[in-house]
């Protein structure tokens, strides 16, 4: 008998002979034990697939409420970083409208009263720049309900004019809105260059930030002009140059 024979025997033969004969079933087994899993490795195996795949799950999740817990802190800052953009924005509007006011009740003076200072002064010298700014202050003061102070601090460092000295400065103050103001008869180049480092010396000194920086006169010069538009100093000269202006934050 050839072993294809044999082979088709077995092939036939086999399965009624495991049925019924428990030897040969064993001895089966055992031939094929180390070509095969038993029930109990692969029950173990699943059971460690089934406890990877809970462990996975169990990470996915506290991964998902890691991302959930980071989202909704960052929606609180954005929540809260919002509003205080809300705050500011009511509080620099409140401010813009103080100074456009102040600003206004400024070039609401009768044109006629700084052209003839401005005239008096430079033509004949018949009033001080001292005289100059109390009438300006008693004005804005008395019809404008606008507070302006004169101070004077002195400046141990040098700061402004390169050795210790005075400096002097005029204030206006409304609403709690500050504005370094200088008031003289007539303004230079060199002056509007004193000017801004008395402003910044007063701001250093006094920890407190300016809202706006103006010089009110009846002449200035050209140069002084462009060198106040640089320095971001609104000018207010001869009321025939006055035009409206709009202030940025």
């Amino acid at each position: 008998m050839d072993p294809q024979e044999i082979k088709e025997i077995i092939i036939k033969e086999l399965p009624s002979i495991l049925k019924d004969d428990s030897e040969m079933r064993e001895f089966v087994l055992r031939l094929t034990e180390g070509r095969y899993p038993s029930k109990e490795d692969f029950e173990s195996r699943f059971d460690r697939i089934l406890e990877q795949l809970r462990l996975d799950r169990e990470e996915d999740r506290k991964r998902w409420e890691e991302n959930r817990r980071q989202w909704t802190e960052n929606q609180k800052r954005w929540d809260e970083n919002q509003r205080k953009w809300d705050e500011n924005q009511k509080q620099w509007q409140k401010n813009q409208e103080t100074i456009d006011g102040v600003l206004q009740s400024i070039k609401a003076l009768d044109q006629r009263f700084l052209s003839t200072i401005g005239a008096l002064g430079a033509r004949w010298g018949l009033y001080s720049e001292h005289s100059y700014r109390n009438a300006l202050k008693g004005i804005l003061e008395e019809h404008f309900d606008i507070e302006v102070i004169n101070i004077t601090d002195f400046d141990d460092q040098g700061e402004v004019f390169g050795r210790p000295d005075q400096v002097e400065l005029d204030i206006i103050i409304k609403d709690g809105v500050l504005i370094i103001c200088e008031i003289k008869s007539s303004m230079s180049k060199s002056d509007m260059h004193i000017f801004e480092r008395k402003a910044r010396f007063y701001e250093r000194k006094h920890n407190r930030k300016a809202n706006q920086l103006i010089v009110i006169s009846p002449m200035v010069d050209q140069r002084a002009e462009a060198l106040a538009e640089k320095l971001g100093i609104t000018v207010y000269s001869y009321p025939e140059k006055v035009e409206p202006q709009i202030f940025s934050p």
